[in-house]
């Protein structure tokens, strides 16, 4: 099964490497691998105390980041390693100020995942969420140095809870993790029914770092001007799918006023959105404090790294990605106490299925659907002020799983 495993990474990299010349993301993945190994020679002191983190991509990065804050905090004696597997990860973050090195993983074979290690020699390992790189797993447990997983989640479905061909083998890497910390009762139950009793129930750190971010609240004038007196809808990390139905509906109901952050923001992807109203638009670049905004129902944000102030603003948020591969961030619009809707595949993310059975997120699949709930959260004040109430206390009780990971991990 070893043997299977590394032939399939070496297949992955070798059609990484055959489309790289067309694939901008499959450039940077083989690239900046080439350099992982020189790049930590020359950085890392044979005396540094160093903590690696490794997270898959940028999401789990920000489950990760408030980690990473607290322990440079608390422990500024260790330095912080940050690997990446994927380019969204890296390319957005490489620099990051926190973190003392960063680059990219290398690839998962025994040669390297024993070359790493014995560069790197890391004090304690964090991975985060879903990463279970066999090699670099064992080589850390033959090491003996401790590997926490953190914000993990588990279902049923996953390899190392069925009966068939490679699952055993695959369940052994879970035995070679320190310590699990999980977002569920699910995952922990899963663990236990294999005999892994070494978890904690934490939630998702990403809590701590959306509530981090309104804490600081970056004040944005022109969207505050654009708002004014009106209900405001923000649609955040939109994709096509869920601006086609956005649109459709914005076309035919205007009470409220509009912000697409859209999740691609090449000039190809605005022009389309822009295109695909009845009405003129403003784009956040083209606008400032003084321009004449009254007489606009709709700003679309043509820029990065503002949407998780935007949320503020809003009365109501649609994330996007739903009728894709999963919805993006729902907790940086939840933190602002307003209701979330989003497309149907939403079920792998726990904080989403949280948000939705307490009644603060709903979930849609058709024009039908958007309009109904669109309509009545917009024309209801008072369910409006219902779900701003239990979309407090839910966040308010979620927070604090940071600490809860640094307390076990530094003081006990």
């Amino acid at each position: 099964m070893r043997i299977i495993y590394e032939l399939g990474l070496h297949i992955y990299a070798f059609i990484a490497f055959i489309v790289s010349p067309y694939n901008k993301k499959a450039h940077q993945w083989c690239s900046g691998r080439k350099e992982s190994f020189k790049y930590l020679n020359s950085k890392i002191k044979e005396m540094d105390n160093i903590l690696w983190m490794h997270c898959a991509s940028l999401g789990e990065f920000e489950q990760g980041r408030p980690l990473i804050e607290s322990i440079k905090k608390r422990y500024p004696e260790y330095k912080i390693l940050l690997t990446f597997f994927s380019p969204s990860g890296y390319e957005i973050r490489k620099n990051y100020k926190m973190a003392d090195y960063i680059c990219y993983l290398p690839l998962d074979t025994r040669k390297n995942a024993r070359k790493f290690i014995n560069i790197v020699n890391p004090k304690k390992v964090f991975f985060i969420k879903y990463e279970f790189w066999m090699n670099y797993i064992k080589e850390l447990s033959l090491h003996k140095i401790p590997l926490y997983l953190v914000s993990s989640i588990f279902n049923p479905e996953q390899l190392f809870f069925k009966k068939r061909i490679g699952a055993s083998w695959y369940r052994k890497i879970l035995f070679r993790v320190s310590y699990f910390f999980v977002q569920n009762q699910q995952s922990s139950d899963l663990l236990s029914n294999i005999g892994i009793k070494n978890t904690m129930i934490i939630g998702d750190t990403r809590f701590d770092r959306v509530a981090e971010i309104a804490a600081q609240g970056k004040k944005l004038p022109i969207i505050e001007k654009f708002k004014g007196s009106s209900k405001l809808i923000i649609a955040g990390s939109s994709w096509a799918p869920d601006e086609k139905l956005l649109t459709e509906y914005f076309n035919k109901n205007k009470k409220t006023k509009v912000i697409f952050a859209p999740h691609e923001v090449k000039e190809s992807n605005i022009n389309r959105i822009i295109n695909s109203f009845h009405e003129p638009v403003l784009l956040y670049s083209k606008v400032n404090i003084d321009t004449d905004i009254n007489n606009y129902r709709i700003l679309i944000i043509d820029c990065v790294g503002i949407l998780s102030s935007i949320y503020r603003y809003g009365d109501i948020a649609y994330i996007g990605g739903g009728f894709g591969v999963g919805i993006h961030n729902t907790l940086e619009a939840a933190i602002y106490n307003i209701p979330v809707l989003f497309g149907p595949n939403y079920k792998k993310f726990q904080e989403a299925v949280d948000l939705k059975e307490k009644g603060i997120a709903f979930p849609v699949s058709t024009i039908e659907e958007l309009t109904t709930h669109f309509d009545d959260l917009i024309n209801n004040d008072k369910k409006l002020s219902i779900i701003k109430e239990r979309c407090c206390s839910f966040m308010q009780k979620n927070i604090g799983a940071t600490d809860k990971v640094v307390s076990k991990v530094f003081e006990e």
